[in-house]
């Protein structure tokens, strides 16, 4: 990648990890962790990779997103904002009463948010829906969704991919958020999952496993995705927790846990340093 275009997506990059950090002290509640980790794939998908139009946001042609893991929805307010669907100054208003921004994406209420989603599996299923429906209707954009490792414990999830390999969805594209953490621990000894790229290409999927944070391997992977015929492409990219603010890296205790002042005051320090 062209040096000029990998800075912009790390600057952008950067200031989505900043409206995530800004949001939930905000707020005083969230979830940073899991919302940082996906920073660098929503950079790509957002700046880079998808058709949409922050001054038409509802256009028929626009490529679709669907945040399954919805609880990181500061990484997806903090990616619209920096885009230009809304202000990032409304950022600040995250969960507050009369927010646009709640606490989970709600497609009736921010501009850009494509699906309603929160309840764990409910993202994925949609983003089918969405893909089968592009290919009933003869359309051709390309509907991408994001779940979470933990997520993928779910029954639903598994239901979605049967179906988006059933009907050979080749225009959908599930990258999954591999960063090791859920609530409760580590991924493996909650219920583990693996191997991961196994099931899915047993389930019909074309498979590409990625460092999540390289801008390079994200975009090959988006590219080789295009190319796939017949089949739905899952991306597992291998994240870090908390990336980007290094006291919160890799920690499971940030899952759901806000910076309170001191924290923000040093997350935003390393951020902007």
């Amino acid at each position: 990648m062209e040096q000029i275009k990998l800075d912009a997506l790390r600057e952008a990059a950067r200031k989505i990890r900043v409206g995530i950090i800004e949001g939930t002290h905000a707020a005083r509640s969230g979830h940073p962790g899991g919302s940082l980790s996906i920073a660098d794939i929503l950079a790509y998908l957002y700046f880079e990779e998808m058709h949409v139009d922050p001054q038409n946001p509802r256009m028929e042609e626009r490529d679709r997103f669907v945040l399954s893991k919805g609880h990181c929805a500061p990484a997806l307010y903090a990616t619209l904002a920096n885009r230009g669907f809304f202000p990032t100054e409304e950022l600040t208003t995250l969960r507050k009463l009369g927010s646009r921004l709640q606490g989970h994406p709600d497609m009736t209420l921010t501009p850009g948010v494509d699906m309603s989603t929160g309840s764990l599996g409910l993202g994925i299923s949609a983003a089918a829906g969405m893909a089968l429906a592009a290919k009933i209707d003869g359309k051709d954009y390309r509907v991408y969704t994001v779940v979470g490792d933990g997520e993928s414990e779910e029954g639903q999830v598994w239901e979605a991919s049967m179906l988006a390999s059933h009907y050979k969805l080749d225009n959908l594209c599930v990258i999954v958020d591999w960063n090791g953490l859920q609530i409760d621990g580590s991924v493996e000894e909650v219920m583990n999952p693996t191997p991961h790229d196994k099931k899915l290409e047993a389930f019909g999927f074309h498979v590409i496993s990625i460092d999540g944070h390289d801008f390079d391997a994200i975009k090959a992977a988006f590219d080789e995705a295009k190319t796939v015929k017949g089949k739905p492409t899952a991306i597992i990219a291998k994240t870090v927790k908390g990336k980007g603010v290094s006291f919160m890296e890799n920690k499971v205790n940030w899952h759901g846990s806000a910076p309170n002042d001191e924290q923000y005051a040093a997350a935003l320090a390393e951020l902007n340093a």
